[in-house]
């Protein structure tokens, strides 16, 4: 979670700021007095920091927001540090409350896991995860994560069910799915959304093409080639901000669109010969086709969010543990940096 993440605050909210504890730090004492630093603190101080709003905090825990306010200013009290900056405007992690949010994590993750089996130990049964994506937006992140569960839930049962991404959010909605991985923006409303940052392009070429020796490719250096891309069910954000930094580079390009989800037929049309194509970078890290090299691109690009979608009232326990730990797995190097413009459907 970025430290520099901003947004509004009702004014009521800055009336609650903390009084620092004399003395201490952010275990043992504080001062003479041992900590009683609870779940509830953690948990209340994680979903303020995630949602970086008292109110939506409050929704999304369902409990009155004053009680939210509360229980983070004991908790700051009691470390002795200010974990959130507040004015009327915004609220924002401190570096000390940034520090706590990946600890908090951590603890509430394990937390969750003894939860876990704890609970199939009293069913006898494995717990079970659902989660669907959409090939073209399946962060590494993701598979690490489930990789990291399945070590650390005994009998968790994890399913990957690859899909179309309105298709996929409508699953999470009638509960047949417990989280979908989908580019965004989607018609999420109601439901949570986790973003895990940004998806760019990346061109795809047979190996024998005049440019796949490049270091990077422009997108105006594709005229007049034509285009393999996905269909737009398959990830209709990715699609639009293929067309639009198209648009952008003068190009009127002739579309190549494979059918279904899948990423592999695009692939083995671009190594045949159909096309250049324009692929989310994700690709790179879980495909090597014969015959096909990635070639970055350079200068304005496509790119589009990626996130994860799961009901706003579960409280299913592997849900919970696998978001935690997805978002522990997604490093600042796995999120693309802004070093050259990016084209987003509008």
């Amino acid at each position: 979670m970025s430290g520099n993440r901003r947004t509004q605050m009702r004014p009521e909210e800055e009336s609650q700021r903390p009084t620092p504890a004399i003395g201490g730090g952010c275990c043992g004492f504080v001062g003479e007095t041992e900590t009683q630093m609870e779940l509830r603190h953690l948990r209340y101080f994680v979903a303020v920091a995630e949602e970086l709003h008292f109110s939506r905090a409050a929704e999304r825990l369902h409990v009155a927001q004053p009680a939210v306010s509360e229980q983070v200013r004991k908790l700051e009290e009691e470390l002795g540090v200010r974990l959130l900056n507040r004015t009327k405007r915004e609220v924002s992690l401190t570096d000390e409350g940034a520090v706590l949010l990946s600890e908090a994590r951590r603890v509430l993750q394990r937390v969750d896991i003894a939860r876990l089996a704890i609970h199939d130990l009293r069913d006898r049964g494995a717990a079970r995860l659902r989660v669907g994506y959409t090939p073209a937006s399946l962060p590494t992140s993701v598979p690490r994560a489930l990789q990291r569960l399945s070590a650390s839930i005994k009998g968790l049962e994890a399913t990957l069910e690859p899909g179309f991404g309105l298709e996929l959010i409508a699953a999470v909605r009638d509960e047949r799915l417990d989280a979908a991985i989908v580019s965004l923006p989607a018609p999420t409303a109601g439901l949570r959304t986790t973003e895990l940052g940004q998806e760019r392009a990346v061109a795809a070429l047979p190996v024998r093409h005049r440019h796949a020796i490049r270091p990077a490719i422009r997108l105006d250096q594709m005229a007049p080639e034509r285009i393999v891309v996905l269909p737009r069910e398959a990830s209709r954000p990715f699609y639009d901000a293929v067309l639009a930094a198209c648009r952008s580079a003068a190009l009127s390009p002739s579309l190549v669109e494979t059918r279904g989800t899948c990423l592999e037929p695009a692939l083995l049309a671009v190594a045949s010969g159909a096309g250049i194509g324009l692929l989310p970078q994700s690709v790179t890290a879980r495909y090597s086709t014969p015959g096909v090299r990635f070639v970055p691109l350079d200068g304005e690009q496509p790119a589009v969010s990626t996130g994860i979608v799961t009901r706003r009232d579960t409280v299913h326990l592997p849900t919970a543990a696998f978001l935690r730990a997805v978002l522990q797995a997604t490093t600042p190097a796995n999120i693309v940096a802004h070093e050259t413009p990016l084209t987003t459907a509008a």
